[in-house]
C-alpha cells in the first residue's frame, strides 16, 4: 500500500490516494490545483487525434471551425500561456516581442472545464476581488502570467494575462495586441 505522493516542483498536484469520487457533491470536491490539470504534449509528436480526450475547444479560429484551446508553453526560462490548435504550425503560439511566437517543444494543453472554470471580466492586470485565476505561467523574471483571453477583429484570442502588462496580450494574424480593458482571466 502506498502513501501520498508529494509534488516534486511548485505547481504540481497533490495525490492523496485517495480520489474523490467523480459525482461527489461539489462542496466535497477537491479543489483544482492552481494551474489546473493539464495534459503534456509537443510539437515533436502529433496532435493527439482523440479530441475528445481534449475536452470541447472553449474556441474557434477566425474560419469559425478550427479549435482553439488554451495551454502553455515550456521554455527555457520562462513559461507563456498559450493557445492552441491542430491546425497551427506549430500548434501552440503565444504573444512576444511584439509578435505572434510559435513554440517548439513542449507545452501543456489545459482542458476548459465550465463545471470548475470560468472566465471573468478583467482590466488592467487586476485579479478581480475574491477571484482565484488559473495560473498561466511566469516570465524570466519571475513574474506570474494567467490565461487570458480577448477579442481581436472579432475573434475570442486566447493569450496571457499580468499585472506587469497592464492588462493582456494575445497573438493573432502574426502580431502581438495589447488590451487593457474587455478582456477575461480564466
Amino acid at each position: 500500500m502506498s502513501g501520498p505522493v508529494f509534488p516534486e516542483a511548485p505547481g504540481q498536484a497533490f495525490e492523496s490516494g485517495f480520489p474523490t469520487p467523480p459525482n461527489a457533491p461539489h462542496q466535497y470536491q477537491d479543489p483544482p490545483p492552481p494551474s489546473g490539470y493539464r495534459i503534456p504534449l509537443s510539437t515533436d509528436r502529433p496532435f493527439p487525434q482523440n479530441l475528445q480526450e481534449l475536452g470541447e475547444p472553449p474556441f474557434r479560429d477566425a474560419d469559425g471551425v478550427s479549435p482553439v484551446y488554451i495551454g502553455s508553453a515550456l521554455m527555457e526560462k520562462s513559461v507563456q500561456p498559450c493557445k492552441i490548435g491542430p491546425h497551427l504550425q506549430p500548434f501552440a503560439s503565444f504573444p512576444y516581442g511584439g509578435g505572434e511566437r510559435g513554440h517548439q517543444g513542449r507545452y501543456d494543453l489545459l482542458p476548459f472545464r465550465p463545471h470548475e472554470m470560468e472566465w471573468v471580466q478583467a482590466s488592467h492586470g487586476v485579479i478581480p476581488e475574491g477571484r482565484r485565476p488559473v495560473a498561466g505561467g511566469y516570465e524570466e523574471n519571475g513574474a506570474l502570467l494567467f490565461h487570458a483571453v480577448a477579442p481581436v477583429k472579432g475573434v475570442q484570442v486566447p493569450g496571457k494575462a499580468g499585472k506587469h502588462l497592464d492588462g493582456c496580450r494575445v497573438a493573432f494574424g502574426g502580431s502581438e495586441h495589447a488590451v487593457s480593458e474587455h478582456y477575461s482571466l480564466l
